[in-house]
């Protein structure tokens, strides 16, 4: 799970060699169908029970639920080969995205909190996120789709390099 670091404090970009757990794709394909299959859902059911308006309701349930399966399908498999993330001495770095990249670094001495997050879907996956709070306008870092047991392994390391990381984390 970690590095090292380069001993100078320096931090650099570059890729992270990390993936997620692998049930991962699994997960973010149940989120994908949660987000739409109740529009889907609710515009058929509609469909059923009002007659002269069952084609206009069917019709943009079709169009709903053809490209929510295939992403559904597709994505979460995608995402897991561009999905990184690393922990060094030095920083929390982590890469997402394939067309629009994010890749975000924390350095240690500007880590303010580390949570870990268990929703309810994430638990029957046996999932955990580490959320890695800092001075940043863009936000906390976040490493979604960790092995809960890594994850709160992962959270009590970076309590202890930032601890024992010089700085004022603002």
């Amino acid at each position: 799970m970690s590095g090292t670091g380069t001993g100078t404090g320096a931090v650099r970009l570059r890729p992270p060699r990390n993936r997620f757990d692998r049930r991962v794709v699994p997960w973010w394909r149940v989120q994908w169908l949660l987000l739409v299959l109740p529009p889907v859902l609710v515009l058929v059911l509609l469909g059923v029970l009002i007659e002269p308006a069952r084609f206009w309701l069917f019709l943009p349930a079709v169009l709903i639920a053809v490209p929510g399966l295939l992403a559904a399908l597709f994505l979460p498999g995608w995402w897991y080969r561009v999905h990184r993330w690393e922990v060094t001495d030095s920083a929390v770095y982590t890469h997402t995205g394939y067309f629009w990249q994010e890749w975000r670094v924390a350095p240690m001495s500007r880590i303010q909190t580390v949570d870990t997050v268990r929703g309810p879907l994430q638990q029957a996956f046996g999932l955990s996120t580490v959320v890695v709070t800092t001075g940043s306008a863009k936000g906390a870092v976040k490493i979604e789709g960790l092995d809960h047991e890594a994850a709160a392994e992962l959270a009590e390391q970076l309590t202890r390099i930032t601890g024992a990381t010089p700085g004022d984390a603002t």
